[in-house]
């Protein structure tokens, strides 16, 4: 056996697949690393430069190959995807098919984590004023007490100006630090901006590639006139692997900008209806965050010209809407031994004649357990085109995950008839809605979309409450079905 066979393509960084041009693309940024570190004469540039050498030489990388054995146990990710239905017919009209694909971290024992590099992003404005203000100091104390000794925090407040409360720098006096947090006082306006850019800049003290790095904003209120520079400067750190959680406190605040900022590193936003939740809520995500497995994985959208991406939404780890590119979707990160998982809805050009269509299942990663900066996975299912074809039942999975999805999507369009002065439309869908909830068992939800309904009759329009309440709950719904459909019941403690 070949168990003693060092893994060069762990050592340099890439897949077993990796092109010749990935190579030498990870052989140059190792020697920019470390000659900035300054250890180019290091035992580690000497491993590296040996598995380069191996690996840009295709009769030595064959031979290579040919002893490299990979067993289970080196397994790096388990992708299972599946399709709504892989037999269409030929028509002169477009044809809906839903792809869902489900990705495991590996079984076997942790590997190592990179250190946590987290920022802390906390409204101090006049709303927060009371129990809310209070029980966010409170959680940044739990926050502390779950940081390992490598980790590093930083903890930014704002209003209409920001302000450094803990520098980024890890926790080695932990009662100093949360004087300085108690020591926060409500005032002033609301310019998340403000927080967000002096939040990055201390993220930027340490070396990103080293850490996995997050900023997790906590907030109650509209920002003024700076949606745009937010959304901009997430985009930025996306590409730089600063991931964004945005919690929004109370009723006040802008989902849809909240969603929006998230998008670009696909991270997480969630609605706090009670203060006394502050604390689970920061406490679930930093146990993710603690325990991230892969990062920045991308579905890429390689589908023939026939085939196009008309929606797409991730349900688990968390349920958000995917934000799509041009050439991927990303997709975040997986935490832990929870799967990744998400459901894309394709549209099928018209087909006039029988024929095969091949659909991709192209993904990418970063293993920074495996030292793998582009781990690819690669997977082609067929869709036949026939004259008359067979019916058949869409597995189990997807029929259920679609259902789900139906429900968040029709109330959000019901909001958008309330928008565009459709109150009829609106009131239809929301009491289809009602009906849907009852027929899954969701009485809260159902209870408060007949609400709704009720106050569609009364004022024509929807409440703020009713707004966040139904929206989050079908996330929540989304992400609990899929999970126990995946995982068990155990799945369930984790939403």
């Amino acid at each position: 056996m070949m168990t003693e066979q060092p893994n060069y393509y762990a050592i340099l960084g890439v897949d077993k697949h990796a092109s010749l041009e990935e190579i030498h693309e990870a052989f140059a940024t190792w020697r920019i690393k470390l000659k900035e570190a300054e250890q180019l004469e290091s035992t580690q540039y000497q491993q590296i430069a040996y598995a380069y050498e191996v690996l840009s030489d295709s009769d030595r990388r064959t031979l290579y190959d040919s002893l490299l054995q990979e067993t289970s146990a080196e397994s790096v990710l388990e992708v299972h995807a599946l399709l709504s239905r892989s037999k269409i017919g030929v028509l002169d009209t477009p044809q809906v098919v839903y792809l869902l694909v489900n990705v495991h971290p590996p079984q076997q024992a942790e590997d190592a984590r990179l250190p946590l590099n987290l920022c802390l992003v906390l409204d101090r404005s006049t709303s927060m004023n009371g129990e809310r203000l209070e029980r966010v100091k409170t959680a940044v104390e739990m926050v502390l007490d779950k940081l390992g000794p490598e980790d590093v925090i930083s903890v930014v407040s704002f209003s209409d100006r920001a302000e450094v409360l803990l520098p980024a720098g890890r926790v080695h006096n932990k009662v100093r630090l949360l004087s300085r947090v108690k020591s926060m006082l409500a005032s002033g306006g609301t310019e998340i901006y403000q927080g967000l850019k002096t939040g990055v800049e201390e993220m930027r003290q340490v070396s990103l590639s080293q850490h996995i790095n997050h900023l997790i904003l906590l907030t109650d209120g509209h920002t003024y006139g700076d949606e745009a520079l937010c959304v901009q400067l997430a985009k930025e750190t996306a590409v730089q692997g600063i991931g964004i959680t945005a919690f929004g406190i109370g009723l006040e605040w802008n989902d849809k900008f909240l969603d929006r900022l998230v998008a670009p590193s696909s991270g997480q936003s969630g609605y706090i209806d009670d203060p006394m939740q502050i604390i689970e809520y920061l406490e679930k995500r930093i146990k993710g965050l603690g325990a991230v497995y892969a990062q920045n994985v991308q579905f890429h959208l390689n589908f023939p010209n026939a085939v196009y991406m008309r929606y797409g939404f991730k349900m688990t780890p968390y349920a958000q809407p995917i934000d799509k590119e041009k050439e991927y979707v990303k997709l975040g990160d997986i935490e832990g031994r929870r799967p990744l998982s998400f459901l894309l809805e394709l549209s099928i050009d018209p087909q006039p004649i029988q024929t095969r269509i091949k659909l991709p299942v192209h993904l990418t990663a970063v293993i920074p357990g495996k030292k793998l900066q582009k781990y690819t996975f690669k997977q082609d299912l067929q869709l036949m085109v026939l004259k008359t074809p067979l019916q058949e039942e869409p597995p189990e999975a997807v029929l259920r995950a679609v259902r789900m999805l139906n429900m968040y999507r029709m109330n959000e369009k019901v909001w958008e008839d309330v928008e565009a002065g459709n109150v009829e439309m609106a009131t239809t869908r929301m009491r289809h809605l009602t009906t849907r909830f009852l027929e899954a068992g969701q009485t809260q939800l159902a209870r408060q979309a007949q609400m709704e309904v009720d106050r569609l009759a009364n004022v024509g329009d929807l409440s703020l409450e009713g707004r966040k309440t139904l929206k989050f709950g079908t996330r929540a719904l989304l992400n609990q079905t899929m999970s126990l459909l995946l995982n068990g019941d155990e799945a369930g403690e984790h939403d």
